[in-house]
């Protein structure tokens, strides 16, 4: 059976991060998420031709990239975004089609493609979704996964990064499009965090941050095997979290473990010895493993 988690959900989401630098500490420009409204187009009937799915495929989307710029002080950043024909392309320099181009800041980029991405057509009026087919070693079983990808540019700096916009079908009765996770809250030293709302923290650390039990959130759902026989499987959704100030141990957590056992998102904050009094800025991006992701802002008011 196809491993779906391991293909469907952000491919490239960084900026340049050295060996001597920490993932989880953002202090330069990077893209932390993309996420696509809605994360998977459903298709009622099952097929190859693009032809055939042409309505699935030219559905309107809503991308929303998450792009901190921490040292660029307000700075304009272009972006160009991009269909992509190969998920292995990581900068689409090969069949691309442009979708958007433009200028932002930092913060959340909001961008609707209307028609969406499957609607697009290289010079010669083939559908993008075709090469995508063309170089899926399972020919679409389990769903056609176009990349886009988002190259951002300001000053010096440049980041690419690579989402892929899930097509599915029902090939059973019991399937149903993916729904956007969404997290039920976080929580600072077993309190919980509400957003906009800046805390109070102080001394060395580390602290401790959480998530509520996501048990009754993380969604069944049903995939073909090889034997195109129906396979149910539950959600383990992975979460990535950032800060602009120190660092995040672990920096991911959650998962499916190989025995089916799921990770406790649990985590610890320490700022740096050296850290001066300020307000500190912290990201927790949701993956479901599907497609499917989004992300919450949480705020401290530091003092050593």
């Amino acid at each position: 059976m196809r491993h779906l988690s391991a293909v469907l959900g952000l491919l490239l989401c960084a900026a340049c991060v050295g060996s001597e630098d920490n993932p989880s500490n953002v202090k330069d420009l990077r893209v932390l998420a993309m996420r696509m409204d809605p994360p998977e187009l459903f298709a009622e009937a099952c097929s190859t031709d693009p032809v055939a799915l042409a309505d699935a495929l030219v559905r309107p989307v809503r991308l929303t990239a998450l792009i901190p710029d921490p040292a660029g002080d307000g700075r304009e950043l272009d972006y160009t975004l991009w269909a992509c024909g190969s998920p292995n392309d990581e900068t689409c320099v090969e069949n691309r089609v442009e979708l958007a181009r433009g200028v932002t800041q930092a913060g959340e980029l909001v961008i609707n493609l209307f028609p969406g991405p499957g609607a697009a057509r290289l010079p010669d009026g083939t559908f993008l979704a075709q090469k995508v087919l063309e170089q899926d070693t399972y020919r679409g079983l389990g769903g056609l996964r176009m990349p886009v990808v988002l190259w951002v540019r300001g000053g010096g700096e440049q980041v690419y990064a690579q989402k892929l916009m899930v097509y599915g079908c029902r090939f059973f009765p019991e399937m149903k499009s993916n729904v956007q996770p969404a997290l039920p809250g976080v929580l600072l030293e077993g309190q919980p965090w509400e957003e906009g709302v800046p805390r109070e923290l102080s001394g060395p650390g580390p602290f401790k941050m959480d998530v509520p039990d996501l048990a009754e959130v993380q969604e069944p759902y049903v995939v073909p095997s090889f034997e195109l026989k129906p396979v149910q499987l539950q959600e383990a959704w992975e979460l990535a979290w950032h800060t602009t100030l120190g660092r995040m141990s672990p920096n991911e957590t959650g998962g499916a473990d190989l025995g089916g056992g799921v990770e406790r998102h649990r985590v610890e904050w320490t700022p740096p010895r050296d850290a001066q009094a300020q307000e500190v800025r912290f990201w927790v991006v949701v993956r479901d493993g599907r497609g499917g992701m989004s992300w919450v802002e949480r705020r401290v008011n530091y003092t050593p």
